[in-house]
């Protein structure tokens, strides 16, 4: 996701299942899991994504970078959104890791391998350091896993684990996840904050103020230092850490919630850069002498995300009318600046790089149509008996593409008979729309940029799975639900695939979400640094390792 948008949480997925008890290693893993295509998958047509930005040139005593707001907490189990994951990223890491090209790469596991369809095993590095100094060991690892599971913490990534039997020490190094039944996703998500491992000393004598204040025990190329509330949280370089050590000496999250108050710091240099960049802000950046704005591949779309399936959206026809009534295009232009592709799509074609041709045609044929037809969608409402009925759409400040998506739905129901009501939620309460019900409550929709957390389509259709961690309108049916299982449980990527085409067609016949926008990510630097990447890696990979000199 991009400009200061909320994000969505992670459920579950699974990877390539061999027939016979193979032994796969991390570079198999590694070749499995492909990114999308070299220089992008989005479709900008006028928009040139860059794979990376200049590596730094040296070190620097610190930069400065700016966030959309204060994460909530830095624990790593609700660690669900931009805020908490572009700065942990940097201080935890995972057993397995993103890479900058959206691929999956050996991590705190130098190898994971795969002796049997329901068995995964990592094999640990040895001599890893957490921020404490003590030595990660096996025993970490299956207390960091198992406080995933824990149904008390209500973690944000327990889906993943949802086919998890056990997590088992099986050596000093050695840690054995034992599967119900064979799991594609899982392999791939624990490169994400599902896989963080933590001191389990220093978590447990944190207790509850585990991820809000002192050391968070992990092993990443910096440590948590000051965080001063309300206004910024500080990152201090780890020199014990175990890979790259990192350029800068310091680094600074400033949380400035105002979009023209981030531009502005940008451009007098009070911050040296940031991700999400608010998309009203594009030209100035562009244009400006002060620094570059890069676009990346951010497998991301810009959806209407539908939450209550008991008014008036209950009835297709309505969800229909609004997506027919909806000027994609205009959004596009103004809600991101021109940066965008408009889609009937909830997936990124970019999720789709590994799969055939035949399988990307079938998952994107007859999908919902983009065009606008105002006289069908009027007669739709009217068939529904929805005319003069109210919605409320949720809109923030926190920056056009938000305001203006939320905008554009009020416009296109006003020309086809609905009351779209807006209320606005404050840019640092807009995230508790994902985690709170009662957030939620009166509420029929919002706008959501959706990033996948792994480069597989499942990762977004899993939400309409019943009981999925982000099926807000409780959508339930059992055909769907079987399809997502099959999925999940095909570890052939090309078998996955032609069932993932099939859960695509459903939701957007279903139109769960109304999909709107691609949207690439968007990364400025001052001229003083550089060596950020530029994809939507930043949430899993210690990006801010890279950054340093320019000159």
């Amino acid at each position: 996701m991009n400009p200061a948008v909320p994000a969505r949480r992670t459920p579950p997925r699974r990877r390539r299942a061999l027939a016979t008890a193979a032994l796969l290693s991390a570079a198999a893993l590694v070749a499995a899991c492909s990114g999308p295509p070299h220089g992008g998958g989005s479709g900008q047509a006028d928009l040139q994504l860059s794979a990376d930005t200049p590596q730094a040139k040296g070190e620097i005593d610190s930069f400065t970078w700016a966030t959309y707001a204060e994460p909530p907490t830095l624990d790593y189990i609700q660690a669900f959104d931009y805020p908490q994951n572009t700065i942990l990223s940097n201080v935890c890491e995972s057993l397995m890791r993103w890479t900058p090209r959206l691929t999956v790469a050996p991590g705190l596991a130098q190898k994971a391998s795969n002796p049997d369809p329901t068995t995964w095993v990592y094999d640990l590095r040895s001599g890893v350091h957490f921020h404490d100094g003590t030595v990660m060991t096996a025993d970490d690892v299956v207390y960091s896993l198992g406080r995933q599971t824990n149904p008390d913490n209500a973690a944000a990534w327990n889906q993943v684990f949802q086919n998890v039997e056990s997590i088992t020490k099986t050596g000093p190094l050695q840690v054995t996840v034992k599967l119900k039944q064979p799991d594609s996703q899982f392999p791939q998500y624990m490169a994400t904050a599902a896989g963080v491992v933590a001191a389990k000393a220093g978590v447990e004598v944190a207790g509850k103020d585990y991820g809000t204040s002192g050391s968070l025990d992990c092993t990443g190329p910096f440590k948590l230092g000051t965080w001063a509330k309300g206004q910024s949280i500080e990152l201090q370089r780890f020199d014990d850490y175990w890979g790259t050590k990192a350029k800068a000496k310091k680094a600074v999250f400033s949380f400035l919630t105002d979009a023209s108050a981030r531009t502005n710091a940008m451009l007098t240099g009070d911050v040296d850069g940031g991700y999400l960049i608010p998309t009203e802000s594009y030209d100035r950046l562009k244009k400006s002498g002060p620094g570059t704005l890069y676009f990346g591949e951010g497998l991301s779309t810009v959806n209407v995300n539908v939450t209550n399936m008991q008014g008036a959206l209950g009835d297709l026809r309505v969800r229909q009318a609004l997506s027919l009534a909806l000027d994609r295009s205009g959004f596009v232009k103004t809600g991101l600046a021109g940066a965008g592709t408009v889609t009937g799509s909830l997936t990124t074609k970019a999720a789709w790089a590994s799969a055939s041709d035949d399988v990307r045609k079938t998952a994107f044929d007859g999908l919902t149509p983009t065009a606008q037809d105002i006289d069908k969608a009027k007669a739709l409402v009217k068939e529904a008996g929805a005319s003069g009925k109210t919605l409320i759409m949720a809109t923030s400040s926190i920056g056009q593409d938000v305001s203006l998506l939320a905008t554009a739905v009020q416009a296109a129901g006003s020309k086809i008979g609905l009351d779209i009501q807006l209320k606005t939620i404050a840019p640092n309460a807009f995230t508790a729309l994902f985690t709170d019900p009662k957030a939620r409550e009166g509420i029929d929709m919002f706008p959501e940029t959706y990033y996948d957390s792994v480069t597989d389509p499942l990762d977004l259709l899993v939400n309409f799975r019943t009981g999925a961690y982000q099926n807000f309108a409780n959508y339930s049916d059992k055909a769907y639900d079987d399809l997502v299982d099959q999925a999940t449980a095909e570890y052939d990527p090309a078998k996955r695939g032609a069932i993932e085409a099939k859960l695509q067609q459903t939701a957007s016949r279903q139109l769960l979400w109304i999909p709107v926008a691609e949207w690439p990510t968007a990364v400025f630097l001052n001229k003083r640094i550089t060596g950020a990447p530029t994809t939507i890696s930043y949430m899993y990979y210690p990006w801010a390792a890279d950054v340093g000199a320019a000159r």
